[in-house]
């Protein structure tokens, strides 16, 4: 997808962080954007930096783990747009710095509805509508470096679970929407300004309601170093959908890391190819 003009993109999560400047370099594109997410005041603001660039920009609150809210984006969407092109599926919630079995079922729960079942709503929602025009589009899908790694030592876990699933996720739905000219790519990240470590104090009332997490101030201080301006994640995204990039990194200093865990999966099967012929069959 190359020409941008006057076709619509919707971004979740887009009052801040990575969503806003995805949605400023869509924008600047020439796209009109619908703007979503969970907290109406700084999307409020987010709209009217976006709207500063140019171009037709709207807001819709939504809460990306309520399908029924995803779907009245939807339709938010095609009211004031017409039809849709980019799907940006980013809303996301941190989970580091409590060991596994120590991480609650109301916070396995909340983790889970906003970072796996927020895309599954988003697919669910935003791709019939791109297939719909049969002009194809593209999906984005926010996953995290957690999404090709889990970084020893900051208990992060159940975060990165959930983007190995936006990871799978990802891969299932290139393979499936290639037909439509539909192109898919996954965001992975590493440090990039944003306000994740603070997603505790808009937990909806459901998965119990807001509060705090101490154990993860510790770790604001630890990804500040090298992070990114949301905007630059903006136009890499931007040149992603472009060129049709599946994986898109912005970092590099965990290429490291994630080479030894495909080295590791290597010698997996290297032993599987010693230890089967020696297993009996029968």
């Amino acid at each position: 997808m190359r020409d941008f003009k006057e076709k619509t993109a919707i971004v979740t999560g887009a009052a801040s962080g990575i969503g806003l400047g995805i949605a400023k370099a869509l924008a600047s594109a020439g796209m009109n954007v619908m703007l979503a997410d969970l907290r109406p005041e700084p999307l409020e603001a987010a709209r009217l930096a976006v709207a500063a660039l140019g171009g037709r920009v709207e807001a819709v609150t939504v809460d990306v783990s309520d399908p029924d809210s995803v779907a009245a984006a939807g339709e938010a969407v095609t009211d004031r747009f017409g039809a849709l092109h980019v799907a940006v599926n980013n809303a996301g919630v941190a989970m580091h710095g409590t060991p596994l079995e120590k991480v609650t079922l109301q916070e396995w729960s909340w983790v889970m509805g906003v970072n796996i079942n927020g895309v599954i709503n988003g697919i669910r929602t935003f791709v019939p509508m791109i297939r719909a025009h049969g002009q194809g589009g593209h999906v984005v899908n926010t996953g995290s470096v957690s999404s090709l790694f889990v970084r020893e030592g900051r208990n992060q876990g159940a975060y990165a679970m959930t983007k190995y699933a936006v990871l799978a996720l990802s891969e299932a739905l290139e393979q499936e929407t290639r037909d439509a000219g539909i192109g898919v790519s996954v965001l992975c990240p590493g440090a990039v300004t944003t306000s994740i470590f603070d997603s505790a104090a808009t937990r909806p009332d459901r998965f119990g309601g807001a509060y705090s997490r101490p154990q993860q101030e510790a770790l604001k201080s630890a990804f500040s170093g090298g992070a990114l301006h949301p905007d630059v994640v903006g136009r890499r995204v931007l040149q992603a959908i472009r060129d049709n990039d599946f994986y898109v990194l912005t970092h590099t200093g965990e290429r490291d890391a994630i080479t030894a865990r495909l080295d590791r999966i290597r010698a997996a099967f290297d032993r599987a190819d010693r230890v089967m012929a020696t297993i009996d069959r029968s």
